[in-house]
């Protein structure tokens, strides 16, 4: 491994944290408004004449736009994992590097 490589993976998590940062924001929002989603599909069935709150609860999850919210949750999960894995493989990278430099330093004082 080499300094640009080493400098590289530096760069990377500088430039990707704001970016998982904010992929991970998606999410949290997404699970959380999916739950919102849910209680006014609930909600609304329930005016429109369902009886039981479990009959309720199945009307929200049949709905067209409760799947969407969990489509779009998928595709942010899929952002914020892919970043992440990223980030730890740049983390990674700079470890196995700082060990083959104490390696080399060590190396280095026993040849003297």
């Amino acid at each position: 491994m080499n300094q640009k490589d080493i400098n590289d993976a530096v760069d990377y998590l500088y430039t990707h944290g704001k970016k998982y940062a904010e992929a991970k924001a998606q999410r949290t929002y997404l699970e959380e408004y999916r739950k919102s989603q849910k209680a006014m599909l609930m909600k609304t069935a329930m005016q429109n004449g369902v009886k039981t709150v479990a009959a309720a609860e199945i009307e929200a999850y049949a709905d067209a736009s409760y799947l969407e919210v969990l489509k779009g949750l998928a595709a942010a999960v899929e952002a914020e994992e892919t970043l992440r894995w990223g980030l730890v493989s740049a983390q990674a990278r700079i470890e196995v590097w700082r060990s083959t430099e104490a390696s080399n330093r060590v190396m280095d004082r026993a040849a003297m």
